[in-house]
């Protein structure tokens, strides 16, 4: 989709507001398709020059609702809801809003997260809620504690091979191969 500045979109309004055609005719002139011509100029009509400025915006859940009430109410098209809650971009943004609203009602108009998910975070092994100095534990409690850390250190050692690349085994050549069968053929050299 091409990006037109605020002087291009102001023009063509101006063309048609001065009455000299209708959209399909402004819109072939300009290289444009009538529906963009049309909703130009029904957001100057609007909202004036602001109407046709670059807007970037996330919307409420309350916001949305308040649309889509408006045009189940009023029974309004969606390119007039658009003009006149001047919300930009294509039509799908409150066709989609009312699909998420029909499926999921409330909470499908709820922003959503963005971006990549949060890696989960690595486990670590438990320690003990009261860590006292060594000196202060009892005989039985660090006995524990060495027999669980050996355990560990067992499991680490078992699991370096799943870890650890296998080494590349190196393919024999033909040659090679001819020479170590010749001993069991019996051929002469």
């Amino acid at each position: 989709m091409a990006k037109y500045s605020e002087a291009f979109k102001l023009g063509v309004v101006q063309s048609y507001a001065s009455g000299e055609s209708g959209f399909r005719a402004i819109a072939q002139r300009y290289g444009l398709d009538h529906a963009t011509v049309r909703r130009w100029v029904k957001a100057y009509q609007a909202h004036g020059v602001q109407g046709l400025r670059r807007k970037f915006s996330r919307y409420s859940a309350d916001f949305k609702l308040s649309v889509l009430q408006r045009i189940a109410q009023e029974g309004l098209p969606v390119r007039e809801a658009m003009a006149l809650f001047n919300i930009r971009g294509s039509t799908r943004i409150i066709s989609g809003w009312q699909r998420q609203y029909h499926a999921q009602g409330l909470a499908g108009l709820q922003p959503k997260p963005r971006g990549r998910p949060k890696k989960m975070s690595m486990s670590q092994s438990p320690k003990p809620v009261n860590a006292l100095p060594d000196a202060q534990r009892s005989r039985e409690a660090l006995l524990e504690e060495v027999r669980y850390l050996r355990a560990e250190v067992a499991y680490l050692k078992n699991c370096r091979p799943c870890v650890r690349p296998k080494p590349k085994l190196r393919r024999k050549s033909a040659g090679s191969a001819c020479t170590e069968a010749r001993p069991h053929i019996g051929t002469p050299v």
